[in-house]
């Protein structure tokens, strides 16, 4: 059963100030709003208050927050894939494309950790999904594997943009200790209960840094490794 709101019921209608409400206007007040208070602004009664009408108006557009929070979602994908234009090496386009989701997560840090493992149902994640498989299919990779292999690589893609896009969110100040955690606490510890970390201690300090490329282009050599050809155009939708 679908989560969309009927066409009839999404009929453009001003708020009491005189702005007309849209799907999207919603969309952008609502990421605003966790953008700066967290999961709890994702609420009607507080985006009836930023757009200055009746609660009950979203309804007309959204059956209720969780569809808005699908709404939520799709946009930051759609947002980072927007101009994305994959060329005819398949392994440098899916490493555009994971750049560009972090990219996207990172824009709205508070709202990653909410949408990040929801299936959104709309149209920008399944043009995302519909570019990452025919990335794959061009590659060589029959039907079947071509799609657990797409699995593997957006879920690394989003687990690590997720996990990014939750240590921006936190406070300046948890972010700079656990940063001097790794320079300082870890980099002290005694050699003989820890004959490893004393070892590196030198370069325990990048450990406070995203792992992000470097999973992705571990992933990437791997797919590549197992590609039965070399090299191949993506699929796009003028070529169904």
């Amino acid at each position: 059963m679908t989560t969309r709101v009927p066409q009839e019921r999404r009929r453009r209608r001003p708020t009491r100030s005189g702005v007309v409400l849209s799907e999207d206007l919603i969309v952008e007040t609502a990421l605003r709003l966790i953008g700066e208070h967290g999961q709890e602004a994702l609420s009607v009664r507080r985006l009836g208050a930023a757009l200055d009408c009746d609660p009950s108006a979203l309804y007309r557009y959204f059956r209720n927050t969780d569809d808005l929070l699908l709404a939520i979602a799709d946009r930051i994908i759609g947002d980072a894939m927007e101009g994305f234009a994959p060329g005819p090496d398949w392994t440098a386009a899916l490493r555009e494309m994971a750049l560009r989701v972090r990219a996207g997560y990172l824009a709205h840090p508070r709202a990653a950790s909410m949408a990040s493992y929801r299936v959104t149902r709309r149209d920008n994640e399944m043009r995302a999904v519909d570019t990452g498989v025919g990335l794959l299919l061009s590659a060589g990779f029959e039907p079947a594997r071509a799609v657990r292999l797409y699995l593997a690589f957006i879920d690394t893609v989003l687990g690590h943009a997720a996990m990014d896009a939750a240590a921006l969110a936190l406070a300046a100040h948890q972010r700079e200790a656990d940063r001097q955690a790794w320079a300082e606490v870890y980099r002290a510890v005694r050699p003989e209960t820890y004959p490893a970390l004393a070892t590196v201690h030198d370069e325990l300090h990048t450990m406070a840094d995203s792992s992000f490329e470097d999973a992705v282009d571990l992933l990437l050599a791997a797919l590549a490794a197992r590609a039965p050809a070399a090299a191949g155009r993506a699929v796009t939708p003028s070529d169904a």
